[in-house]
């Protein structure tokens, strides 16, 4: 009998940030905003363990503070996703969240639906989370990472570009998505996929979730149930101070 926890959600949060330092310790609405992500990933109900991977002893203060746990972690790691790989190898588990730390009002039913077809389909090694785009300049924005997906619902690409590109019309198709920073792994894909270099496309789009589609590999994109902000500018940060409570 496995005596590991079926899913981890860890919240990668380091403090330096080139457009918003400090961004993990961030007021929002009176909270620090990486407690704020945590209260909403341990809502998940296929969330066994929530753990917050940090290399700022200020940042596992906050959190230790509020409740919840904080490993720390290397200040080594090139991307939250390495962080993430470092929790996997310390502690097993079936599958992993990457639930990015800039995410305060992350429905904690979008990572329930992520799950549920990593539990269902052995086959899927990756997940990840999109919400549709209604807004003209929400599209155009390179700022917000689009995505196409087929008829499955796995991902056909990732872009910053408008895609798919409407060549008859102006503004956004009634398929346009705008992915979130939410991802599923599972252990051995994560600790492989942490283990490749950069992909080609990845470098050019800087989206590190590429790498994997460059390798051939499948990611199930799940459409979300409520839309989220990520914070990543002050004017963000600004944004979520008027969001009503989820």
């Amino acid at each position: 009998m496995n005596e590991h926890p079926a899913v981890i959600a860890v919240i990668p949060a380091r403090y330096g940030s080139s457009r918003l330092p400090g961004k993990p310790l961030a007021d929002v609405q009176g909270t620090p905003m990486v407690v704020r992500v945590w209260r909403q990933t341990k809502r998940a109900h296929a969330v066994a363990e929530v753990i917050v991977a940090t290399d700022d002893e200020r940042i596992a203060a906050v959190v230790r503070e509020a409740g919840g746990r904080a490993e720390m972690t290397s200040p080594d790691h090139a991307s939250g996703t390495d962080r993430v790989a470092e929790i996997a190898r310390r502690f097993p588990a079936e599958i992993y969240l990457n639930v990015q730390g800039d995410l305060p009002f992350i429905a904690p039913q979008d990572l329930d639906a992520l799950i549920a077809p990593m539990r269902a389909e052995p086959s899927v090694m990756m997940a990840t989370i999109a919400t549709p785009i209604i807004d003209e300049r929400e599209w155009q924005n390179p700022n917000v990472v689009k995505v196409v997906r087929d008829q499955n619902g796995d991902a056909l690409y990732f872009s910053r570009s408008p895609i798919p590109f409407w060549r008859d019309h102006q503004g956004p198709p009634g398929s346009a998505l705008r992915h979130i920073g939410v991802y599923g792994y599972r252990r051995a894909f994560l600790l492989e996929f942490a283990a490749w270099p950069p992909g080609q496309l990845e470098q050019i789009e800087k989206l590190e979730q590429l790498r994997a589609m460059e390798r051939g590999h499948r990611i199930r994109v799940v459409r979300s149930v409520a839309p989220s902000i990520e914070i990543d500018t002050p004017e963000d940060l600004a944004r979520a101070a008027k969001v009503a409570e989820p």
